[in-house]
């Protein structure tokens, strides 16, 4: 009975420490909880992790005061390596805190990780304590502004809670035996492996989605949220009410729904590039070109727009070779023009990203037993009736998978394509949603309006999802959600 209940303290206080673990990673990148914002001159949208790695974004505003002698450069100094050495300790107790998912001997080692992170921690407290105290001494209280920002007693207090968390853990936990050794389950593992992908998806998926506040408020860039410029659904209604704007929309859905289309119909493509890929015998011949046909989709649509200029513009060696030929009588510029432009997008776009698109299928068709193929030759099955029947309908879950992604990414065309192609003749072709979205937020300004296209945008996306994931069940019996 004692053993159980000593199990489950030991149990609580380790979801503890992971818990507060967890928070002080959070506040190395929030800009309100920086401890190191000791002076008004900080910027406020400087987090704890900027200031402790880069000196001249702590310091950027500090110039005239150290000219003029308000501020020392020396309690600059002092708050830099301050902030340094906190996130230094951080990082101790966010190992200790990985440590304690595994076995006794390795959470043992974890828990001595976590005191000795807190410890380094409590310690730059010290340092920019000390540096606060020195600005308050400065020539010039209100140009310099010290202050202790809310940021360094709520990180003070989750330190001391971490410190006392950790010491409890070093006398809880038993002892670990000789013959122990610092061992983690495989789940727990697995689990590690993917938590900084999980961090990234999180940091570039979801927390972006903290802006939609921006829909509701009359917002300019550098202006502060407050509840005065609050003005409820007024953008999502000017959507609708201007006939400019309606005209806008029309226009970008349209040219976003024909590039997605033609992406989508022509989906087997690079199915069909992977199924005659795998049949070359020559294995050289094979992998070179897979190579080249894969290395364009690493190559930036700046430089490919590059290539393209040198190749179709009026000097470019295409009109140069016509010219010289006597086909042309003078040069031409063949980026230019509003003919076929869906269909010159959805060229360039395909031979960027052939050889990448089929690495997947090539990845499926290598997972194919290879009896079925020596069966179907024994039966008599040439190379073709093999692809048919045999590698084409063991491709099929891969294709409807990618398939249900593309309807559910129908509005997504991204913008760097068009963008960097764009020009007067093809601009009302080439405009898609993505690309309408920059070009309010960031060329116009005009935030809240941007923001309110990119929510219905990712809000029908999610919708189409779950829309094609449930005909995908009707039809075929699978789903991917």
């Amino acid at each position: 009975m004692e053993e159980a209940k000593s199990k489950k303290v030991t149990g609580a206080l380790l979801v503890a420490v992971r818990i507060v673990t967890i928070l002080l990673v959070v506040c190395l990148f929030v800009p309100g909880l920086n401890p190191s914002k000791i002076s008004g001159l900080i910027n406020k949208n400087l987090s704890l992790f900027t200031s402790g790695l880069f000196y001249n974004q702590l310091t950027n505003n500090f110039g005239r005061c150290i000219n003029k002698g308000w501020v020392q450069e020396s309690t600059l100094h002092i708050v830099f390596v301050s902030s340094l050495v906190m996130i230094i300790g951080i990082a101790i107790c966010a190992a200790g805190g990985c440590m304690s998912l595994g076995e006794r001997k390795l959470r043992k080692l974890g828990s001595y990780f976590s005191t000795l992170g807190a410890l380094i921690a409590g310690v730059s407290f010290i340092g920019i304590y000390v540096a606060y105290t020195q600005l308050q001494n400065t020539g010039n209280l209100k140009k310099v502004a010290p202050v202790l920002p809310n940021g360094f007693t709520i990180l003070l207090i989750l330190v001391i809670i971490m410190l006392i968390l950790s010491v409890m853990e070093l006398i809880i936990l038993p002892k670990p035996n000789q013959d122990d050794k610092y061992e983690m389950l495989p789940k727990y593992q697995l689990f590690l492996l993917l938590l900084p992908f999980i961090s990234l998806c999180f940091v570039f998926s979801y927390l972006p989605l903290a802006g939609w506040r921006f829909a509701f408020f009359q917002y300019k860039a550098g202006d502060t949220l407050t509840m005065d410029k609050f003005v409820g659904f007024k953008w999502f209604a000017y959507l609708f009410k201007n006939a400019a704007t309606r005209r806008d929309i029309v226009r970008v859905i349209r040219n976003t729904l024909a590039m997605s289309f033609l992406n989508i119909a022509m989906l087997w493509v690079p199915m069909t590039f992977a199924i005659f890929l795998t049949e070359i015998k020559s294995n050289r011949f094979r992998r070179f070109v897979q190579i080249f046909t894969t290395i364009p989709n690493f190559i930036s649509w700046v430089l490919v727009y590059a290539v393209a200029f040198a190749i179709f513009s009026t000097d470019g060696f295409l009109s140069t070779t016509l010219v010289d030929a006597g086909i042309m009588s003078e040069g031409k510029n063949f980026l230019l023009g509003s003919n076929h432009v869906w269909l010159k997008m959805f060229g360039w776009g395909m031979w960027k990203s052939l050889g990448w698109n089929a690495i997947i299928y090539i990845a499926a068709i290598s997972g194919i037993d290879q009896q079925l193929y020596e069966a179907a030759t024994v039966d008599g099955a040439g190379r073709f009736q093999r692809m048919w029947n045999i590698t084409v309908p063991s491709l099929m879950p891969t294709f409807c998978v990618l398939l249900l992604l593309a309807v559910a990414g129908i509005l997504n065309n991204g913008l760097e394509q068009y963008l960097v192609f764009q020009n007067a003749d093809n601009a009302q072709y080439i405009n898609v949603l993505d690309l309408y979205v920059y070009k309010l937020g960031i060329g116009k300004g005009i935030i809240p309006l941007s923001t309110v296209v990119g929510m219905a945008k990712s809000i029908i996306s999610v919708v189409l999802l779950f829309v094609a994931n449930k005909i995908s069940k009707a039809v075929r019996g699978e789903s991917i959600v």
